[in-house]
């Protein structure tokens, strides 16, 4: 894994990218009501790495509520999706498991090649789910987002922000509730393997219950996370954290003074 992460950073520098600032954007909202609680910087362009799929399991439930796919159809690993970097799960060229497997892979391993698969799935060809995934941005207006995978690898087009990231996790939430236990899943098995998640606030926070992380180097660590307490739900997105420990502990504060309404009672 330290090989492939010096190769995804020289990725980022060849693509001409900027490494974060130690202070990257944040957000914080009820995830019930919508109410932004607190927003810093949230408009500023960023490398959303791996929170990208949020947007293809978004389009994936759209594409299951739509009857283009179901939760038992078989997808299939093609050269394209074999040929994505790690991370990623590695199946033979041709071998094939469910979409609700895939979505949960999708989530807990970040798998690249699942993304792709998916896409396929999806939208016939990774170039057609592209085109989804930016016109469902436009939809749900993101509008300082623009996608051109649907993993997040580094590509100096692939952009967002906090708060189009909250847009987008606030319509998961609110257009497919069904799903909301995919998000907080521990980890997932495929044959004898278990794999765990990427999330550190699951099991440790209270409430804790969701949604996604990402990394690479041009984004710095990056999540979006969710905890309920009670009827009181609060998502934080956290962008350009300089390692794993303070994109955890500034979260968690966030999220903990979210439940404190900290911002207004400051007001």
């Amino acid at each position: 894994m330290r090989g492939f992460a010096i190769i995804v950073c020289l990725c980022a520098v060849l693509a001409g990218a900027v490494l974060p600032a130690k202070a990257g954007p944040t957000l914080v909202f009820d995830a019930r009501s919508g109410r932004v609680l607190h927003a810093e910087d949230a408009t500023a362009p960023w490398f959303p790495a791996s929170l990208t799929k949020l947007m293809t399991a978004y389009l994936t439930f759209r594409a299951i509520r739509d009857g283009r796919l179901t939760a038992d159809s078989r997808i299939v690993n093609s050269e394209l999706a074999r040929s994505q970097p790690p991370s990623k799960i590695g199946l033979p060229l041709g071998a094939t498991i469910s979409v609700d497997q895939a979505l949960r892979i999708l989530i807990v391993k970040s798998a690249n090649d699942v993304a792709v698969m998916l896409a396929e799935a999806v939208s016939g060809t990774l170039d057609g789910f592209v085109a989804e995934m930016n016109a469902v941005a436009a939809e749900l207006g993101m509008s300082g987002s623009h996608f051109v995978n649907p993993h997040g690898l580094p590509d100096p087009g692939q952009v967002t922000t906090a708060r189009d990231l909250g847009l987008l996790t606030a319509a998961i939430i609110r257009d497919f509730p069904q799903y909301d236990d995919l998000f907080s899943l521990p980890g997932v098995k495929l044959g004898k393997r278990y794999m765990r998640s990427h999330n550190p606030l699951l099991g440790k926070f209270e409430g804790a219950d969701g949604m996604k992380t990402g990394y690479i180097c041009a984004s710095g660590y990056n999540i979006v996370a969710r905890a309920t307490r009670g009827k009181r739900s609060v998502v934080a997105v956290v962008l350009g954290a300089p390692n794993g420990k303070e994109r955890k502990e500034t979260t968690e504060t966030l999220l903990e003074q979210g439940f404190q309404d900290a911002w207004l009672k400051s007001a």
